[in-house]
C-alpha cells in the first residue's frame, strides 16, 4: 500500500513561476465517498485511476494506476461534480520537490503548492514564495474543490 504524506501551502508570490514550464491536468471524481475518493486524471498524453484514503493528519493511502488515455477521457463522462482543471509546476527547493497548482476554470485565482514527506516529522525548509499552510484545512482538497469550487467560497 502507498502511503501520501503531504503539506499544503498558499502561494504568495508567483514569480515563482517564471523559467518552470508547467502541465495542463485535468481531474474528475468518480465516488466522493468520506473514508475514500476515486479520482481519473489526464496529463498531456498520460493518464491515472487514483484512490486515496480518509486522512490521519497529513498522511492517507494512495493507490495509483496508469491507464490508456482514452480510457480515462470515458471514464471523465462518468464523474460528479466539476472537472479540476489545473497547470502544475514542478520546483526544487532546499532538496525537496514543489508541485505548484495553478488552477484554472471553476477554481481560477487559487494557486496551492504541495510538497510530499517521507514521514509526518520530516522537517522542511519553507521557500521565501509559500504563504499560509492549508494542509489541514479541506476546502484545499481537490475532491472539495470539485464540489465547492474556489469562484463559490464568501469573500
Amino acid at each position: 500500500m502507498g502511503i501520501e504524506i503531504e503539506r499544503k501551502f498558499l502561494v504568495r508570490d508567483l514569480s515563482v513561476l517564471a523559467g518552470h514550464a508547467g502541465v495542463r491536468l485535468s481531474q474528475g471524481y468518480l465516488s466522493f465517498d468520506p473514508d475514500r475518493t476515486v479520482r481519473v486524471r489526464v496529463a498531456e498524453n498520460a493518464a491515472w485511476l487514483t484512490i486515496k484514503s480518509r486522512g490521519k493528519g497529513i498522511s492517507r493511502a494512495e493507490f495509483e494506476y496508469e491507464i490508456p488515455v482514452e480510457e480515462a477521457r470515458q471514464l471523465m463522462e462518468f464523474c460528479t461534480g466539476s472537472v479540476v482543471d489545473k497547470t502544475r509546476h514542478k520546483i526544487t527547493h532546499a532538496g525537496h520537490l514543489w508541485e505548484v497548482d495553478v488552477f484554472h476554470g471553476d477554481n481560477d485565482g487559487l494557486v496551492v503548492a504541495e510538497v510530499e514527506l517521507d514521514s509526518e516529522e520530516e522537517e522542511v525548509e519553507l521557500p521565501p514564495w509559500i504563504g499560509a499552510e492549508v494542509s489541514d484545512d479541506p476546502r484545499y482538497f481537490n475532491a472539495k474543490l470539485a464540489r465547492e469550487p474556489y469562484r463559490d467560497w464568501p469573500p
